[in-house]
């Protein structure tokens, strides 16, 4: 098991290429199995959550060819069995995913229930009660998922609450259900559109993706295409924060600002000069120290839950108290106790974390609990005084590209040493 080791006090300078966005890219894998023809997504990032799920397809007896550019082709011809077990889909909640396209392509799937980052809360009964009601019978025995359908029935489904996944796994469903399928109450994320983009190209009918009614008229067959991944906005937005942090000047290459919106705002209240292009994202700190900030999370497009503990680090050295109230998982401020053992002031309120702003931070052994998580900490390393140590990095392996090779093109002084 790796660690970082992280020697702060270097304002970033300097341009990077953002990754494609592993949210999205899960989603449109597993989307391949719907596909009569082979499926080549690109622009795909080398993550620990993609070779889990190249794994997990590859189990299954999907053949998959993957070049040097990490382009994968996915061929579902191959397929042997319609089973995802315990040992692949414990570390990853998003592979739930292939619950749905199995179900509809292939009539069948028995699909572990799901693991991940343990940030709180996150049930699959809308996944299957949505299923349940396009006509699907479905069970869980044992920890796993058993459902069958002849042909799924299309039907208009009511999200009780807003979820991506679940909202993604019934539109891959719903594409070749019999009739017209309507999501209320859908996730608008850009990675849900991006999802629709691709199935569109496969041969789907869904319209409204980004809003919050998607209608999903089936279709007999879904074909091969070749579709590429949309840039990460998350990534995107960590190293913002990453340069905002030190009081830097970055400029991020191969993005969609768009889809950053309300995490540049805030970046814009912390004191940041940001411009922004068709596909390019400058921040300016002009080496100051940044404002507090008070955020709130939210679902799309309003401040994502992805970028809160990065601002909670923004917060921890800004100049002010700020808070920062989560609203979309209970149990998200596991970093704040490894900030405090480093020197941040923070006080925790039920789901809103009161915090003052302090001078500075000091160098300390710290373990990360998740893959947000890990991000804040190594941003709070590049600012603290001496060595950080991020333990348990594999959360970050899970969402970050090459993270210390990027920081270190900006200038960090980080470096990835074995366990």
């Amino acid at each position: 098991m790796d660690k970082l080791i992280i020697t702060g006090g270097v304002p970033l300078q300097g341009e990077i290429r953002i990754s494609g966005a592993k949210n999205a890219a899960l989603p449109i894998l597993a989307a391949t199995l719907l596909a009569d023809g082979p499926v080549k997504v690109g622009n795909i990032p080398h993550l620990q959550d993609i070779t889990t799920t190249m794994e997990l397809l590859g189990r299954m007896g999907v053949e998959l060819v993957v070049d040097e550019r990490m382009n994968i082709e996915v061929d579902c011809s191959t397929i042997r069995e319609l089973f995802a077990p315990y040992d692949l889909v414990k570390s990853m909640r998003a592979s739930i995913l292939v619950l749905g396209p199995m179900l509809a392509r292939f009539g069948e799937a028995v699909v572990s229930l799901p693991g991940g980052c343990a940030i709180g809360s996150r049930p699959v009964n809308l996944h299957i009660e949505g299923l349940v009601k396009m006509g699907a019978d479905v069970h869980v025995e044992g920890g796993y998922i058993h459902a069958k359908a002849r042909r799924l029935k299309a039907t208009r489904l009511v999200m009780d609450l807003v979820t991506v996944t679940g909202t993604e796994n019934l539109m891959m469903a719903a594409t070749l259900a019999e009739g017209t399928t309507v999501i209320e109450n859908a996730a608008r994320e850009p990675e849900v559109v991006d999802l629709a983009n691709c199935l569109n190209a496969m041969g789907a009918k869904v319209s409204g993706a980004g809003s919050d009614s998607i209608s999903i008229e089936g279709v007999d067959a879904l074909f091969g295409t070749r579709y590429d991944v949309l840039p990460d906005r998350i990534e995107t937005g960590t190293y913002l924060a990453a340069a905002a942090i030190t009081g830097g000047h970055v400029r991020i290459k191969d993005t969609q600002p768009r889809m950053l919106e309300a995490v540049i705002e805030k970046l814009r209240e912390a004191g940041a000069s940001v411009e922004v292009g068709d596909r390019w994202i400058e921040l300016d700190m002009n080496g100051s120290r940044p404002r507090a900030t008070n955020i709130r999370t939210s679902p799309y497009p309003a401040f994502p839950t992805d970028m809160q503990a990065q601002f909670t680090s923004l917060n921890v050295v800004s100049d002010g108290t700020g808070t920062i109230s989560e609203t979309v998982f209970e149990n998200r401020f596991m970093h704040v106790h490894e900030l405090q053992r480093m020197g941040a002031d923070i006080q925790l309120e039920g789901n809103t974390a009161v915090i003052r702003g302090v001078n500075r931070l000091t160098a300390a052994p710290v373990m990360a609990t998740d893959l947000r998580a890990s991000a804040s900490l190594v941003l709070a390393g590049l600012v603290a005084e001496g060595d950080t140590v991020v333990d348990r990095i594999y959360h970050i392996d899970r969402g970050y590209e090459s993270i210390e090779e990027k920081l270190a093109k900006l200038g960090a002084r980080i470096r990835r040493v074995p366990a």
